[in-house]
């Protein structure tokens, strides 16, 4: 679906703003993370370490990843 597609596709003839999370016009979709409490803790994870609960730390640390409070 080309560019121009997808903006006639969410548009309602309104001229409404589209969400900047799911370009949901009309309605979010459900995987939106103004929506989606899951979803909007992994990206809030994604962008600041400090927002990993303890719990996921520790079974993130058991899966041997490392969720680092730096940026490379």
């Amino acid at each position: 679906m080309s560019y121009n597609e997808a903006a006639l596709y969410h548009s309602n003839g309104d001229h409404a703003a589209a969400c900047e999370y799911c370009e949901g016009v009309n309605h979010h979709v459900r995987w939106c993370q103004t929506l989606n409490p899951v979803v909007c803790y992994a990206c809030k994870i994604v962008v600041s370490a400090e927002e990993l609960t303890i719990g996921d730390a520790i079974i993130l640390h058991s899966l041997g990843v490392l969720w680092d409070h730096c940026h490379t």
